[in-house]
């Protein structure tokens, strides 16, 4: 099932550089919006530069993106945001293969949920444990991996591979978002969020929301002269619950294998300043899961409809309601078309990479990630990659070294088998 330019790709690739690779990448705790995340770009862009490739790394206009009507928000402080892009320098007149991952990872959290330090990366037999090692460290060093090994064995490529090295995937898409206004397209990507071992066609939307709750302030030993903004939430927070039944009939069959396919999650809830005070202010945050193909101004109405349906039923909301606005990431949902011939390129290539008898099976994911943004730019993306988006963002995230190599394996049949050779 192989050519020998495939063949020759292929036994370039290292189970043991994988692995020191990862731990380097781990190493380096690039939580989204802090410098540690730019300095992770700088060392990318040295470890691409170094393959051959063709890098451009510049510092985003982080105003200028804000004010672009289709800025999908942000949910950190942010200085600065580091675009990177290396191309492979000898395509002739062949396609541009796209292969995209995000340097940035969430807090750790509770540290001591972990055994030991998150960014101190543990490896216990093929299992590399910390913090980013599945989302998605792994797939990143699954991209360079598979350039290298494409390198090494001097073949020479009709078109183009493009790696987008991105920041601020975590909170709603900055880095993809500047990479496409800076004019960096292709004719098809792969993105190697973490995948246990299945192709991502399809991701759901998710938006952020905000609800501000008023009550009536009054000393707590005469709280019957006041209105507590926490009772005031409950009927709210059952018409949210109500809803999210309601928008979870009939999902798609790419997402019907998930008990809720498009969750609604209330996420923060904060109220009052002083224990013996009746509050008068709540306010809670969440995200909205958006169905593939709806609008997200349409999801954002249906909440909008619930809140104020809500209100004109309850006593005190009647007079005093609640408000919803939309603050940080907006994940609009994504699909690739379909019929797009990318899904079975990178199906059989997992296969004939790594001798499986089955292609890995399709389905969507009831998450939002960057690959709305390169759908909506007209770009056809699937996800595939190592590691499974179950322990990501918890203190058990972990990743298989094995994993790893055979995404590698499988990115180098997909760049050759899309891009060409000559």
């Amino acid at each position: 099932m192989l050519t020998d330019e495939e063949a020759a790709a292929l036994a370039w690739i290292d189970a043991g550089d994988v692995a020191r690779t990862l731990v380097e990448l781990i190493a380096v705790p690039s939580v989204t919006g802090s410098a540690a995340e730019s300095e992770l770009q700088q060392g990318l862009a040295g470890r691409l530069e170094r393959l051959g490739l063709e890098v451009d790394l510049w510092s985003m206009d982080l105003d200028a993106l804000r004010a672009d009507p289709g800025f999908p928000g942000m949910e950190v402080a942010r200085e600065e945001a580091w675009g990177l892009v290396g191309h492979t320098p000898d395509g002739g007149d062949g396609p541009t293969l796209i292969m995209q991952g995000h340097v940035d990872v969430v807090p750790p959290g509770d540290l001591a949920a972990w055994d030991g330090d998150p960014f101190v990366p543990r490896v216990t037999g093929d299992v590399v444990h910390g913090r980013g090692a599945c989302d998605m460290k792994a797939g990143l060093v699954a991209h360079l991996a598979a350039v290298a090994a494409i390198r090494a064995a001097g073949i020479r490529l009709r078109g183009r591979v493009g790696v987008h090295f991105v920041v601020g995937e975590e909170d709603g898409g900055v880095g993809a978002f500047g990479t496409l206004r800076r004019g960096h397209r292709g004719d098809a990507c792969v993105i190697t969020e973490p995948t246990a071992g299945t192709l991502i066609t399809a991701n759901a939307g998710a938006l952020t929301f905000r609800l501000a709750v008023p009550g009536k302030a009054a000393h707590a030993g005469s709280r019957d002269a006041g209105v507590s903004a926490i009772d005031a939430y409950v009927p709210l927070h059952r018409a949210l619950a109500r809803l999210e039944t309601e928008r979870n009939r009939d999902p798609s069959p790419l997402m019907a294998e998930y008990a809720i396919p498009y969750a609604l999650s209330v996420g923060t809830v904060r109220a009052g300043d002083w224990a013996s005070s009746v509050p008068d202010l709540l306010v809670a945050e969440g995200r909205l899961g958006v169905r593939l193909g709806e609008e997200p101004d349409a999801a954002r109405a249906e909440l909008e409809r619930a809140v104020a349906e809500a209100c004109a039923a309850d006593p005190w909301l009647r007079d005093h309601p609640a408000t919803v606005s939309w603050p940080g990431g907006q994940f609009a949902s994504g699909r690739l078309p379909d019929g797009h011939p990318l899904r079975d390129v990178v199906r059989d290539a997992c296969a004939d990479a790594n001798g499986w008898a089955a292609r890995p099976r399709e389905r969507g994911a009831p998450y939002g990630s960057d690959l709305r943004l390169y759908a909506g730019a007209g770009i056809p993306t699937l996800q595939f990659g190592p590691g499974d988006v179950r322990v990501a963002h918890s203190a058990q995230e972990r990743v298989s070294v094995a994993e790893v190599v055979a995404v590698a394996r499988a990115l180098v049949l997909t760049v050759l088998r899309t891009v060409g050779t000559r």
